[in-house]
Protein backbone atom coordinates (compact mmCIF):
# COMPACT_ATOMS: atom_id res chain seq x y z
CA UNK A 1 0.00 0.00 0.00
CA UNK A 2 1.13 3.87 -0.77
CA UNK A 3 1.99 5.65 2.22
CA UNK A 4 0.50 9.35 0.86
CA UNK A 5 -1.99 10.95 -1.44
CA UNK A 6 -2.51 14.13 -2.31
CA UNK A 7 -5.37 16.01 -3.30
CA UNK A 8 -6.12 19.66 -4.26
CA UNK A 9 -8.46 21.32 -6.54
CA UNK A 10 -8.68 23.27 -9.20
CA UNK A 11 -8.26 26.95 -7.48
CA UNK A 12 -4.45 25.84 -7.31
CA UNK A 13 -4.36 26.36 -10.67
CA UNK A 14 -3.01 23.03 -11.25
CA UNK A 15 -4.62 21.25 -14.47
CA UNK A 16 -6.26 17.92 -14.63
CA UNK A 17 -3.37 17.07 -16.96
CA UNK A 18 -0.32 18.50 -14.65
CA UNK A 19 -2.17 16.93 -11.67
CA UNK A 20 -1.43 13.38 -13.21
CA UNK A 21 2.08 14.59 -14.24
CA UNK A 22 2.63 15.20 -10.48
CA UNK A 23 0.92 12.19 -8.96
CA UNK A 24 -1.39 14.14 -7.34
CA UNK A 25 -5.59 14.40 -7.67
CA UNK A 26 -7.26 17.98 -8.46
CA UNK A 27 -10.96 17.97 -7.90
CA UNK A 28 -12.35 20.31 -10.51
CA UNK A 29 -14.01 23.68 -9.50
CA UNK A 30 -18.14 23.62 -9.76
CA UNK A 31 -19.38 26.80 -11.73
CA UNK A 32 -23.30 27.12 -12.86
CA UNK A 33 -23.49 29.05 -16.32
CA UNK A 34 -26.99 30.11 -17.28
CA UNK A 35 -28.05 27.79 -15.11
CA UNK A 36 -26.20 25.18 -16.50
CA UNK A 37 -23.37 22.69 -14.64
CA UNK A 38 -19.70 23.63 -15.78
CA UNK A 39 -16.51 22.13 -14.11
CA UNK A 40 -12.97 24.00 -14.55
CA UNK A 41 -11.09 22.10 -16.84
CA UNK A 42 -13.34 18.80 -17.45
CA UNK A 43 -16.16 20.81 -19.76
CA UNK A 44 -14.89 24.75 -18.85
CA UNK A 45 -11.75 25.66 -20.62
CA UNK A 46 -10.19 29.10 -19.64
CA UNK A 47 -10.97 30.34 -23.06
CA UNK A 48 -14.55 29.19 -22.88
CA UNK A 49 -14.90 30.86 -18.95
CA UNK A 50 -14.13 34.21 -20.10
CA UNK A 51 -16.09 34.15 -23.13
CA UNK A 52 -19.12 33.69 -20.62
CA UNK A 53 -17.49 36.92 -18.67
CA UNK A 54 -17.63 38.87 -21.89
CA UNK A 55 -21.14 38.05 -22.75
CA UNK A 56 -21.81 38.97 -19.02
CA UNK A 57 -23.96 35.71 -18.41
CA UNK A 58 -24.95 34.67 -15.02
CA UNK A 59 -21.59 32.98 -13.73
CA UNK A 60 -21.48 32.05 -10.15
CA UNK A 61 -19.13 29.33 -8.39
CA UNK A 62 -19.84 26.47 -5.74
CA UNK A 63 -17.78 24.05 -3.90
CA UNK A 64 -17.44 20.50 -4.57
CA UNK A 65 -20.35 18.10 -4.00
CA UNK A 66 -19.37 16.30 -0.77
CA UNK A 67 -20.25 12.92 -2.97
CA UNK A 68 -17.71 13.87 -5.42
CA UNK A 69 -15.00 14.37 -2.33
CA UNK A 70 -15.56 11.46 -0.20
CA UNK A 71 -15.80 9.42 -3.95
CA UNK A 72 -12.20 10.70 -4.66
CA UNK A 73 -11.15 9.82 -0.66
CA UNK A 74 -12.32 6.49 -0.83
CA UNK A 75 -11.15 5.03 -3.91
CA UNK A 76 -7.54 6.78 -2.95
CA UNK A 77 -7.75 4.73 0.49
CA UNK A 78 -8.24 1.79 -1.03
CA UNK A 79 -4.15 1.86 -1.87
CA UNK A 80 -3.10 4.42 0.08
CA UNK A 81 -2.60 4.63 3.97
CA UNK A 82 -3.76 8.46 3.97
CA UNK A 83 -4.87 11.01 2.25
CA UNK A 84 -3.71 14.77 2.19
CA UNK A 85 -6.15 17.29 1.56
CA UNK A 86 -5.25 20.61 0.24
CA UNK A 87 -8.22 23.03 -0.69
CA UNK A 88 -8.78 27.01 -1.13
CA UNK A 89 -8.17 29.06 1.65
CA UNK A 90 -11.00 28.83 4.10
CA UNK A 91 -11.12 32.67 4.30
CA UNK A 92 -12.14 32.55 0.43
CA UNK A 93 -14.64 29.47 0.14
CA UNK A 94 -16.87 27.31 2.15
CA UNK A 95 -14.85 24.45 0.60
CA UNK A 96 -12.04 23.93 3.19
CA UNK A 97 -14.10 23.72 5.92
CA UNK A 98 -16.84 21.70 4.01
CA UNK A 99 -13.37 18.85 3.65
CA UNK A 100 -12.79 19.18 7.32
CA UNK A 101 -16.06 18.34 8.70
CA UNK A 102 -16.04 15.45 6.03
CA UNK A 103 -13.06 14.22 7.49
CA UNK A 104 -14.24 13.49 10.86
CA UNK A 105 -15.57 10.19 9.50
CA UNK A 106 -12.31 9.24 8.42
CA UNK A 107 -10.36 8.51 11.74
CA UNK A 108 -7.63 10.63 11.03
CA UNK A 109 -6.85 8.83 7.63
CA UNK A 110 -7.71 12.27 5.70
CA UNK A 111 -6.21 15.52 6.45
CA UNK A 112 -7.04 18.73 5.26
CA UNK A 113 -4.91 21.62 5.41
CA UNK A 114 -6.14 25.40 6.12
CA UNK A 115 -3.22 26.94 5.38
CA UNK A 116 -4.63 30.15 3.52
CA UNK A 117 -3.43 29.41 -0.21
CA UNK A 118 -4.63 29.90 -3.16
CA UNK A 119 -3.71 30.30 -7.21
CA UNK A 120 -0.03 30.08 -7.06
CA UNK A 121 0.71 29.81 -3.57
CA UNK A 122 -1.96 27.13 -3.03
CA UNK A 123 -0.05 25.08 -6.14
CA UNK A 124 3.58 26.19 -3.87
CA UNK A 125 1.85 24.09 -1.09
CA UNK A 126 0.82 20.90 -2.77
CA UNK A 127 4.22 20.41 -4.33
CA UNK A 128 5.45 21.13 -1.14
CA UNK A 129 3.31 18.52 0.58
CA UNK A 130 5.00 15.94 -2.43
CA UNK A 131 8.16 16.88 -1.07
CA UNK A 132 7.42 15.45 2.46
CA UNK A 133 5.64 12.92 1.19
CA UNK A 134 9.33 11.94 -0.50
CA UNK A 135 10.69 12.74 3.18
CA UNK A 136 8.51 9.97 4.39
CA UNK A 137 6.68 12.35 6.75
CA UNK A 138 3.18 11.23 7.65
CA UNK A 139 -0.08 13.00 6.89
CA UNK A 140 -0.43 14.50 10.06
CA UNK A 141 3.00 16.23 9.87
CA UNK A 142 2.53 17.78 6.49
CA UNK A 143 -0.88 18.96 7.39
CA UNK A 144 1.20 20.73 10.58
CA UNK A 145 3.72 21.49 8.33
CA UNK A 146 2.26 23.50 6.26
CA UNK A 147 -0.37 24.89 8.42
CA UNK A 148 2.59 26.28 10.45
CA UNK A 149 3.64 27.84 7.05
CA UNK A 150 0.70 29.54 6.59
CA UNK A 151 1.56 33.64 6.54
CA UNK A 152 4.81 32.63 4.33
CA UNK A 153 3.22 33.45 1.26
CA UNK A 154 2.29 36.98 -0.03
CA UNK A 155 0.16 37.87 -3.32
CA UNK A 156 -0.69 41.65 -4.99
CA UNK A 157 -3.40 41.72 -7.29
CA UNK A 158 -4.88 44.31 -9.77
CA UNK A 159 -7.96 44.31 -11.50
CA UNK A 160 -8.67 45.79 -15.03
CA UNK A 161 -12.42 46.60 -14.02
CA UNK A 162 -14.42 47.61 -11.04
CA UNK A 163 -17.51 45.51 -12.74
CA UNK A 164 -16.80 42.33 -10.92
CA UNK A 165 -15.70 44.42 -6.93
CA UNK A 166 -19.38 46.15 -7.27
CA UNK A 167 -21.05 42.72 -8.49
CA UNK A 168 -19.40 40.92 -5.63
CA UNK A 169 -20.57 43.43 -2.83
CA UNK A 170 -16.76 44.75 -2.47
CA UNK A 171 -17.85 48.34 -3.87
CA UNK A 172 -19.92 50.32 -3.52
CA UNK A 173 -22.02 51.49 -7.44
CA UNK A 174 -21.31 54.87 -6.56
CA UNK A 175 -17.40 54.20 -5.57
CA UNK A 176 -17.25 52.31 -8.97
CA UNK A 177 -18.45 54.50 -10.99
CA UNK A 178 -16.43 57.11 -9.51
CA UNK A 179 -13.13 54.94 -10.04
CA UNK A 180 -14.15 53.96 -13.66
CA UNK A 181 -14.25 57.57 -14.16
CA UNK A 182 -10.73 58.60 -12.48
CA UNK A 183 -9.83 55.48 -13.82
CA UNK A 184 -8.71 53.74 -10.69
CA UNK A 185 -6.91 50.54 -10.29
CA UNK A 186 -7.25 48.94 -7.00
CA UNK A 187 -4.34 46.55 -6.00
CA UNK A 188 -5.39 44.05 -3.66
CA UNK A 189 -3.50 41.68 -1.31
CA UNK A 190 -4.23 38.19 0.43
CA UNK A 191 -1.47 37.29 3.35
CA UNK A 192 -3.72 35.67 4.79
CA UNK A 193 -7.04 34.40 5.09
CA UNK A 194 -8.93 36.94 2.77
CA UNK A 195 -8.58 39.76 -0.13
CA UNK A 196 -7.66 42.98 1.22
CA UNK A 197 -7.23 46.59 -0.10
CA UNK A 198 -4.01 47.36 -0.40
CA UNK A 199 -3.91 50.71 -2.60
CA UNK A 200 -5.79 53.00 -5.27
CA UNK A 201 -3.68 53.45 -8.45
CA UNK A 202 -4.32 55.92 -11.57
CA UNK A 203 -4.58 53.23 -13.85
CA UNK A 204 -2.60 49.88 -14.66
CA UNK A 205 0.85 51.36 -15.25
CA UNK A 206 0.83 52.73 -11.31
CA UNK A 207 -0.84 49.60 -10.09
CA UNK A 208 2.08 47.86 -11.58
CA UNK A 209 4.54 49.57 -9.90
CA UNK A 210 2.77 49.66 -6.79
CA UNK A 211 2.78 45.88 -6.89
CA UNK A 212 6.66 45.70 -8.07
CA UNK A 213 7.58 47.94 -4.63
CA UNK A 214 5.38 46.21 -2.43
CA UNK A 215 6.78 42.69 -3.24
CA UNK A 216 10.34 44.47 -2.77
CA UNK A 217 8.92 45.56 0.44
CA UNK A 218 8.16 41.72 1.39
CA UNK A 219 11.43 40.10 0.10
CA UNK A 220 13.58 42.65 1.72
CA UNK A 221 11.54 42.82 5.28
CA UNK A 222 9.54 39.66 5.31
CA UNK A 223 11.31 36.83 3.36
CA UNK A 224 15.49 38.73 3.18
CA UNK A 225 16.82 35.02 4.77
CA UNK A 226 14.53 32.68 2.88
CA UNK A 227 15.16 34.97 -0.52
CA UNK A 228 19.27 34.43 0.28
CA UNK A 229 18.68 30.38 0.96
CA UNK A 230 17.19 30.07 -2.47
CA UNK A 231 14.07 28.74 -0.64
CA UNK A 232 11.24 31.89 -1.92
CA UNK A 233 9.40 30.74 -5.07
CA UNK A 234 8.25 34.01 -6.80
CA UNK A 235 5.07 33.83 -9.03
CA UNK A 236 2.81 35.26 -11.57
CA UNK A 237 -1.28 34.77 -12.55
CA UNK A 238 -2.89 36.58 -14.81
CA UNK A 239 -6.74 36.64 -16.04
CA UNK A 240 -7.10 36.01 -19.50
CA UNK A 241 -4.69 38.31 -20.73
CA UNK A 242 -1.53 36.29 -21.62
CA UNK A 243 0.13 38.95 -23.62
CA UNK A 244 -0.30 41.57 -20.51
CA UNK A 245 0.66 38.67 -18.39
CA UNK A 246 4.15 37.92 -20.25
CA UNK A 247 4.94 41.87 -20.89
CA UNK A 248 4.71 41.85 -16.88
CA UNK A 249 6.65 38.76 -16.55
CA UNK A 250 9.39 40.70 -18.57
CA UNK A 251 8.61 43.93 -16.08
CA UNK A 252 9.57 41.86 -13.17
CA UNK A 253 12.22 40.21 -14.27
CA UNK A 254 13.80 43.68 -14.85
CA UNK A 255 12.52 44.16 -11.15
CA UNK A 256 14.25 41.41 -9.87
CA UNK A 257 17.20 40.19 -11.77
CA UNK A 258 18.26 36.81 -11.33
CA UNK A 259 15.25 35.80 -10.13
CA UNK A 260 13.20 32.90 -11.71
CA UNK A 261 9.14 33.73 -12.01
CA UNK A 262 6.21 30.45 -12.03
CA UNK A 263 3.57 31.73 -14.40
CA UNK A 264 0.12 30.14 -14.28
CA UNK A 265 -3.03 31.73 -15.60
CA UNK A 266 -5.37 32.52 -12.47
CA UNK A 267 -8.11 30.01 -10.96
CA UNK A 268 -11.58 30.62 -12.23
CA UNK A 269 -12.90 30.85 -8.94
CA UNK A 270 -10.65 34.12 -7.90
CA UNK A 271 -11.15 35.50 -11.81
CA UNK A 272 -15.30 34.94 -11.50
CA UNK A 273 -15.11 37.91 -8.74
CA UNK A 274 -12.40 39.96 -10.10
CA UNK A 275 -13.03 40.00 -13.94
CA UNK A 276 -10.54 39.82 -17.33
CA UNK A 277 -7.52 41.18 -17.05
CA UNK A 278 -6.19 41.23 -13.69
CA UNK A 279 -2.29 40.43 -12.98
CA UNK A 280 -0.84 39.09 -9.45
CA UNK A 281 2.62 39.23 -8.17
CA UNK A 282 3.01 36.26 -5.34
CA UNK A 283 5.57 34.75 -3.52
CA UNK A 284 5.89 31.55 -1.15
CA UNK A 285 8.49 29.89 0.52
CA UNK A 286 9.20 26.77 -0.31
CA UNK A 287 10.20 23.71 2.55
Amino acid sequence: MHPIAIVTDSNSGITQQQGRALGISVLPMPFTINGAPYFEDINLSQEEFYRFLAQDVDVSTSQPAPGDVTALWDKLLADHEAVVHIPMSSGLSNSCHSAQMLAQDYDGRVQVVDNQRVSVTQRQSVLDAITLAGQGKSAQEIREILEARRFESSIYITVDTLKFLKKGGRLTPAAALLGTVLNLKPVLQIQGEKLDAYAKCRGKKQARKTMVEAMRKDLEQRFPQQLSQGKLRLQIAYAGNLEEALDWKAELECAFPGQQFWMDPLSLSVACHIGQGALAVACAVAV
